[in-house]
Protein backbone atom coordinates (compact mmCIF):
# COMPACT_ATOMS: atom_id res chain seq x y z
CA UNK A 1 0.00 0.00 0.00
CA UNK A 2 1.26 3.59 -0.76
CA UNK A 3 0.20 6.96 0.35
CA UNK A 4 -1.48 7.11 -3.52
CA UNK A 5 -3.72 4.44 -2.14
CA UNK A 6 -4.74 6.52 1.22
CA UNK A 7 -5.06 9.83 -0.83
CA UNK A 8 -7.35 8.18 -3.37
CA UNK A 9 -10.14 7.49 -0.56
CA UNK A 10 -10.05 10.64 0.91
CA UNK A 11 -7.78 10.19 3.94
CA UNK A 12 -5.31 12.69 4.67
CA UNK A 13 -1.20 11.91 4.41
CA UNK A 14 -0.42 11.81 8.11
CA UNK A 15 -3.29 9.02 8.62
CA UNK A 16 -0.91 6.02 7.90
CA UNK A 17 1.20 7.57 10.74
CA UNK A 18 -1.65 7.90 13.27
CA UNK A 19 -2.76 4.42 12.30
CA UNK A 20 0.99 3.00 12.89
CA UNK A 21 1.53 5.04 16.37
CA UNK A 22 -2.10 3.75 17.85
CA UNK A 23 -1.13 0.35 16.77
CA UNK A 24 2.37 0.74 18.81
CA UNK A 25 0.48 2.22 22.02
CA UNK A 26 -1.52 -0.25 21.70
CA UNK A 27 0.96 -2.97 21.49
CA UNK A 28 2.94 -1.52 24.14
CA UNK A 29 -0.57 -1.43 26.50
CA UNK A 30 -1.37 -4.85 25.90
CA UNK A 31 1.19 -6.69 26.49
CA UNK A 32 2.77 -5.13 29.53
CA UNK A 33 -1.08 -5.37 30.19
CA UNK A 34 -1.42 -9.65 30.24
CA UNK A 35 2.00 -10.09 31.21
CA UNK A 36 1.33 -8.35 34.39
CA UNK A 37 -1.67 -10.20 34.40
CA UNK A 38 -0.25 -13.74 33.81
CA UNK A 39 1.89 -13.69 36.63
CA UNK A 40 -0.55 -12.24 39.04
CA UNK A 41 -2.53 -15.45 37.52
CA UNK A 42 -5.68 -13.41 36.52
CA UNK A 43 -6.58 -15.56 33.62
CA UNK A 44 -10.00 -13.67 33.36
CA UNK A 45 -7.87 -10.52 32.49
CA UNK A 46 -5.56 -12.12 30.46
CA UNK A 47 -7.99 -13.50 27.92
CA UNK A 48 -9.91 -10.05 28.05
CA UNK A 49 -6.88 -7.93 27.14
CA UNK A 50 -5.64 -10.34 24.69
CA UNK A 51 -9.38 -10.91 22.79
CA UNK A 52 -10.96 -6.91 22.81
CA UNK A 53 -8.77 -4.12 20.81
CA UNK A 54 -9.59 -0.83 23.08
CA UNK A 55 -6.65 1.18 22.33
CA UNK A 56 -4.91 0.53 25.57
CA UNK A 57 -7.75 1.55 27.34
CA UNK A 58 -8.26 -1.78 28.73
CA UNK A 59 -4.59 -3.10 29.74
CA UNK A 60 -3.79 0.75 31.20
CA UNK A 61 -6.98 0.14 33.29
CA UNK A 62 -5.94 -3.17 34.90
CA UNK A 63 -2.19 -2.23 35.40
CA UNK A 64 -3.23 1.23 37.29
CA UNK A 65 -6.35 0.36 38.78
CA UNK A 66 -7.48 -3.12 39.23
CA UNK A 67 -3.99 -5.40 39.67
CA UNK A 68 -3.06 -2.69 42.58
CA UNK A 69 -6.53 -3.71 44.67
CA UNK A 70 -5.29 -7.10 44.75
CA UNK A 71 -1.88 -6.58 45.27
CA UNK A 72 -2.45 -3.78 47.81
CA UNK A 73 -5.11 -6.35 49.84
CA UNK A 74 -2.24 -8.89 50.05
CA UNK A 75 0.55 -7.00 51.43
CA UNK A 76 -2.05 -6.00 54.66
CA UNK A 77 -0.62 -7.94 57.37
CA UNK A 78 -2.56 -7.80 60.76
CA UNK A 79 -0.05 -8.20 63.62
CA UNK A 80 -0.70 -9.87 66.52
CA UNK A 81 -1.27 -7.92 69.96
CA UNK A 82 0.61 -9.54 73.15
Amino acid sequence: MTMDYFSSMGFPPYFIVLLVLLAIWDFTWKLLGTWKAARKGSAAWFIAMSVFSTAGILPILYVYIFSERKHSSRRKVRRKRR
